[in-house]
């Protein structure tokens, strides 16, 4: 890395909790003198941005696909806890790399980095405009605004958080971890309930519909494992890994239940997915108002850990944009995406988009672990900046072939592939692409650790 280059990736750092001055680091891993912190704050930072309302309404689907609420809620237990394991486990990185993830995932994939951190950059702006979406129509309603000024408001406070940056995004999390707490228990005990609904869906079908809930709620918390070591890339090297992983874990685990849950009791009631069902649920005034603020301080919080970690990703792809910036751009980007999404019925199909582009995750996470327990065989100490990266071929041959061999178990609305539909709607592709990735990666990296390091370098 030349020293021009090294500088738009380098930058000022946060000196210790609480130092809310703007963070300029960008992919540079973190020295050791400039660790700070304790796993504690793992907790928070996972926990406050899943009380969202994307989170209550996708705990909605249990019901609708004709399962009991006992059952949903198994399933939905059970997704994310396996969900949740690979974003604990890649989270444990940080402290041992000073680096994010999708920087760290350079030295699995090579010059090949640039596919899932595009993938990972563009995820992040979407997601961005699906949250900002619920985020800025509760605080239009709050205020009184159009629409698209609460959008512009949110999207610009978003935006200052991600330009700050990682100590500010931690501060930010653990206020918001009481404060949206209060307001999710709150639409709980406000919430009308006429009684559990009985199953609709029996025999194969009652079976598909509890993998395919299952797998739904996967997805949500595996969706932050490529955020996963970005939020502990300041910790010291001497903090606890089993500590970081249960917090983690706790954090991810305990808030997605909660707001599925929520969408599970209440699923007669969230037949308006938007902030003013919020409002008439909650029977409008003081709490209403409570509950539309809750609302649009969880996007917030959501969509300041998407503006940071996109700017990783994006400095990974090898743009050379200052960290802030790149913070910045996501946010603006966003904006107009929003009122796109606004302008005609395409939420909905835009969520099911992004539940689509998901199913890169299992394969990217396969192959970076595997990287991984290769290069710390016997508990070897990882320093990313002496690390040979892999030849960028195996790491893509593996990602691209766990794709295609998640496709025929795919069941979303835009696609259900053959293996889904004889399943009766159970959805295994995540399970599938990861299996995938891994039959295809392991051997491959078994027999380039045999290698001259030059060699593998030049391949590289």
């Amino acid at each position: 890395m030349s020293a021009p280059h090294a500088r738009v990736f380098d930058g000022r750092m946060p000196a210790a909790p609480g130092d809310l001055r703007m963070e300029a680091r960008g992919i540079a891993p973190v020295p050791e003198a400039h660790r700070y912190g304790g796993p504690g704050r793992l907790f928070t930072v996972w926990f406050a941005p899943n009380l969202t309302m994307t989170g209550v309404f996708t705990g909605t689907v249990g019901v609708t696909l004709g399962l009991d609420f006992t059952t949903a809620l198994a399933a939905v237990v059970l997704g994310t806890l396996l969900g949740a394991v690979p974003t604990a486990y890649l989270g444990t990185w940080g402290s041992l790399t000073g680096t994010g993830q999708l920087p760290l995932a350079r030295l699995a994939f090579g010059r090949a980095v640039a596919v899932p951190g595009v993938l990972q950059w563009l995820s992040s702006v979407a997601w961005d405009a699906l949250i900002g979406l619920f985020g800025g129509d509760a605080l239009a309603r709050l205020c009184g605004w159009p629409f698209w000024l609460g959008v512009l408001v949110m999207m610009a406070v978003q935006g200052a958080l991600g330009v700050l940056g990682y100590e500010a995004i931690h501060r930010t999390q653990k206020v918001m971890t009481f404060v949206l707490a209060a307001a999710f228990l709150a639409l709980a005990v406000k919430l009308p309930h006429g009684g559990h609904p009985a199953a609709t869906a029996h025999g194969a079908d009652r079976a598909g519909a509890f993998v395919l809930t299952s797998t739904i709620a996967l997805s949500l918390a595996l969706s932050w494992a490529p955020y996963a070591s970005d939020f502990s890339r300041y910790l010291p090297r001497a903090t606890s890994r089993p500590r970081m992983f249960w917090c983690t874990l706790l954090g991810v685990t305990v808030s997605f239940v909660a707001v599925q849950a929520l969408g599970l009791w209440g699923a007669a009631a969230f037949t308006d997915q938007t902030a003013r069902g919020v409002d008439e649920v909650l029977g409008g005034g003081t709490v209403g108002a409570f509950g539309l603020l809750a609302v649009a301080l969880a996007a917030l919080c959501s969509n300041a850990m998407n503006d940071y970690s996109g700017s990783l990703a994006l400095q990974t792809v090898g743009v050379r944009v200052p960290r802030p910036l790149a913070a910045g751009l996501a946010a603006v980007l966003g904006f107009p995406l929003v009122l796109w999404m606004h302008a005609a019925d395409t939420t909905a199909r835009f969520q099911n988009v992004l539940l689509f582009v998901g199913y890169w995750i299992p394969g990217f996470v396969a192959v970076v672990a595997v990287d991984w327990l290769a290069r710390r065989r016997g508990g070897a100490p990882l320093d990313p900046a002496t690390e040979t990266a892999q030849p960028w071929w195996p790491a893509l041959l593996a990602f691209a072939a766990a794709f295609l061999a998640a496709v025929p178990f795919m069941d979303t609305s835009l696609y259900t592939g053959p293996v889904a539909k004889a399943l009766h709607g159970a959805d295994l592709a995540y399970y599938t692409a990861f299996l995938a990735a891994l039959v295809v990666y392991a051997p491959l990296r078994l027999r380039l650790v045999a290698l001259p390091e030059g060699l593998s370098a030049r391949k590289g």
